[in-house]
């Protein structure tokens, strides 16, 4: 999971799939991962894009992982930020999906839409993540990445929201407002 996440990073779902499947199907441990050549690694990882960084990440946090840490991804946050391209996000993911750790999640769609809710009044992904802890009970926290990032991929495009279809468009400054989607020049004519 924590590698899987490292290779989500700035990429889509599908591109992390491919990457992991590539990646797993040749390595299937941290100890081989620690000692894999970083170019091999990132010629299995390109789908999910910036393969040599996130190669060299891969390879260094397998060799932490083995060497600080007896092949075990350590539990608590602090721990998983020291590790390479590990933020906040990937650290809460892991502990949430991988340990079943209460942690909140908190990626593009978390942040944007708990502000297009008013849920949150935050400039940055940590602080959603702080505020959504305060005002969230803890057996739920692991419920907001995955009820908020489905919701951000399917409803409320960055780009397209569509609030005409938001069954939660009245707490949303969008939908309370009544504004509606723009539709490109291109795409009039079509039934959109």
């Amino acid at each position: 999971m924590l590698i899987a996440t490292i290779l989500s990073q700035r990429t889509r779902d599908d591109n992390t799939r491919k990457a992991s499947d590539n990646l797993f199907r040749k390595y299937d441990s941290i100890e081989e991962l620690a000692e894999a050549d970083p170019d091999d690694v990132a010629v299995l990882v390109r789908p999910a894009g910036f393969p040599r960084q996130k190669a060299e990440a891969i390879v260094d946090c397998c060799r932490v992982l083995r060497d600080e840490h007896g092949c075990r991804v350590p539990e608590d946050t602090e721990t998983l930020l020291t590790l390479p391209m590990v933020g906040r996000k990937t650290a809460a993911c892991v502990r949430a999906y991988a340990m079943g750790i209460p942690s909140v999640c908190v990626d593009t769609h978390v942040h944007r839409i708990s502000n297009l809710m008013g849920l949150v009044d935050t400039k940055d992904p940590c602080a959603t993540e702080m505020e959504l802890m305060r005002i969230t009970p803890k057996d739920r926290w692991i419920d907001i990445n995955k009820y908020l990032v489905r919701h951000g991929q399917v409803v409320c495009l960055p780009n397209r929201p569509h609030c005409e279809v938001c069954s939660v468009r009245n707490f949303c400054d969008k939908g309370k407002n009544g504004n509606k989607p723009e539709i490109k020049k291109q795409e009039r004519g079509r039934g959109r």
